[in-house]
């Protein structure tokens, strides 16, 4: 997720990762401002993993520690975004 409102303000961004195997819930993966933040859109970038801007979930996300998971109040925002990331892998496979 990636947050930027203008140019004035610094630009966040939060990854997460879920493995349903291992995890209860989806965890902060990774999380940043400025600069870290330019390095987690680009490596995003390069791995083809989807990108959703939401400001307001960012600046929830941004709270919690590096591999905390996130909070019951956020599951259903959360689950929107995988939903949203699912569909664009399953695009991006059919377009192979």
């Amino acid at each position: 997720m990636v947050k930027n409102n203008s140019e004035k303000t610094r630009k966040e961004a939060v990854a997460l990762k879920y493995d349903a195997a291992k995890d209860s819930a989806p965890k902060v993966s990774a999380k940043g401002r400025g600069a870290v933040a330019e390095k987690i859109i680009a490596i995003a970038k390069e791995k083809g993993i989807p990108m959703r801007e939401d400001p307001d979930l960012v600046q929830s996300l941004m709270q919690l520690d590096w591999y905390e998971e996130i909070p019951v109040a956020l599951y259903q925002v959360v689950a929107e975004v995988l939903a949203f990331a699912y569909r664009m892998n399953q695009e991006y496979s059919r377009e192979s």
